[in-house]
């Protein structure tokens, strides 16, 4: 370490200055930050001609773009989502991440500052009598013989790292753009737990839709056993046909056990996004499911990288990534410290602060290690190696999210023809299975092939409830895959 003696005078204003110019002017070592490049087709491939919409840029907020679950028009789904923002465990982890990651950025721009220190001291002291001994605080020294001595002291002290070489606003950049990792984090969380609750609430829905169609099934199943039955009474039907009526109507009351029990499910999964146990939440179910499918604009894949907050996170993880090299580079270069005191030290507290008593120190010390046996070579290179991996992890998530967006564009497309054809399908059936039942009453048919047409029939009615259930979550997913709402609603 080499220290410096500062004069004993006054530091003039234009040293002070020269102090402050140097450290402005400072050049920050390591490599200025630019973004790397990646993927970036100039069209959606799955996308139609109707959704290749331009979107707006996301928000620059902390919450992603526009209300986009009222698309679904469902009252109880926008209460749910209003609450899981403000009672979700999960995003109070990633909110309360960021607020840690802000006060990182404090912390660092706090070290580009002088810190300042202030002491008291009052201290009594006795040695032997044989004994004749000194004490000097600062510029005052103090002779102690036998008796009992007192000395009172009052110290002012600074110290400041000069930043020449940029380690410390490479650290501040670092903090920075980790915070902003964190922000986009927090959007990211909070766009995948509003997903998540709302395909959560349409499959519940869905559940509650399905169940009615069992029930209803049940009752008519009920039915056709009263009619074999009473068929089978006065001579008309086999037993057979009597226990196919009933292992039938078995069956369909064991799937409506199971689709109550699937409903509970969901409804326990709700429970616990909205950040309460199952015990304090219930959700009636509703005669009707609204099963609305809403168009999602796909808009520009250029816009895609600055609206999916995961993308935006991976990025700025990247930036930081970066500045840590600086912040290893700058290692190769000495430390400049600035010290200082002032004070006064008396043995009497009445003479404390008069002139005789003051004190002052001040010093200027770099520090350079000679040698580290490649210690800094190392650590440059392993910020190097980390630099790389940021960068292959912010590439790869942009592949990821266009491969989602065509996933779900392909998706909507496709899951619309088979709910037409799920549609098509379910009216057959419906209409076949009321002829079989007319024709086993006229005695042309027997119970067998009622049996099968009924089985057919309610596959069929489930069938079409999925795949509208399919459409309705893929719009989800695919809101999700693009970065959130692309309006204010």
């Amino acid at each position: 370490m080499l220290v410096l003696p500062i004069p004993q005078r006054a530091i003039p204003a234009s040293s002070l200055a020269i102090g402050i110019a140097l450290l402005l002017s400072g050049c920050a070592v390591g490599p200025d930050y630019r973004r790397p490049t990646a993927a970036q087709p100039d069209h959606f491939k799955e996308a139609a001609p109707t959704t290749a919409t331009p979107a707006p840029p996301a928000s620059t907020g902390s919450s992603p773009q526009g209300n986009w679950w009222l698309l679904f028009h469902d009252e109880t789904l926008n209460e749910l989502e209003a609450r899981v923002i403000v009672s979700n465990q999960t995003l109070a982890e990633s909110e309360a991440a960021w607020r840690e990651a802000q006060a990182v950025v404090r912390e660092q721009r706090a070290a580009l500052f002088p810190s300042l220190g202030l002491t008291g001291t009052a201290q009594r002291s006795q040695s032997g009598g044989g004994f004749s001994n000194t004490s000097t605080t600062g510029s005052a020294t103090f002779a102690t013989g036998g008796g009992a001595t007192n000395l009172f002291q009052v110290q002012a002290s600074a110290s400041w790292e000069i930043d020449l070489w940029g380690k410390l606003r490479r650290a501040l950049e670092n903090a920075r753009d980790s915070a902003a990792a964190s922000e986009a984090d927090l959007r990211a969380a909070r766009l995948s737990t509003q997903g998540t609750l709302a395909t959560t609430y349409l499959e519940l829905r869905e559940a509650d839709f399905e169940e009615g169609i069992v029930a209803e099934t049940v009752k008519a199943y009920d039915r056709a056993l009263v009619i074999t039955r009473n068929r089978y009474a006065v001579g008309t039907a086999a037993r057979s046909d009597v226990v196919q009526a009933e292992t039938q109507l078995a069956n369909a009351q064991a799937t409506d056990v199971q689709l109550q029990l699937q409903r509970a499910q969901y409804e326990h999964a709700i429970a616990d996004l909205l950040g309460t146990t199952p015990a304090e939440f219930t959700l009636p179910p509703t005669a009707e499911w609204r099963a609305e499918v809403p168009v999602v604009p796909a808009g520009l894949p250029s816009a895609l990288v600055k609206r999916r907050p995961d993308i935006v996170a991976a990025e700025r993880r990247v930036a930081a990534a970066n500045a840590t090299i600086g912040v290893q580079t700058a290692a190769y270069f000495p430390d400049l410290t600035l010290t200082g005191g002032y004070g006064f030290a008396a043995s009497a507290v009445g003479s404390l602060f008069k002139s005789a008593s003051r004190s002052w120190s001040g010093a200027a010390s770099a520090t350079d290690p000679l040698f580290d046996a490649g210690a800094r070579s190392a650590q440059v290179a392993a910020a190097r190696a980390a630099y790389d991996q940021s960068v292959a992890t912010y590439r790869q998530a942009v592949l990821d999210a266009f491969r989602a967006v065509e996933d779900g564009l392909v998706s909507a497309t496709l899951l619309a023809r088979e709910f037409e054809a799920r549609q098509r399908a379910s009216t057959a059936a419906d209409v076949a299975e009321q002829l079989a039942l007319n024709q086993y009453k006229a005695g042309t048919i027997s119970y067998t092939d009622v049996v099968v047409l009924q089985t057919a029939a309610l596959s069929a009615r489930q069938a079409l409830a999925e795949a509208r259930l399919a459409c309705q979550t893929n719009a989800v997913t695919l809101v999700t895959a693009l970065g959130g709402g692309w309006e204010d609603l």
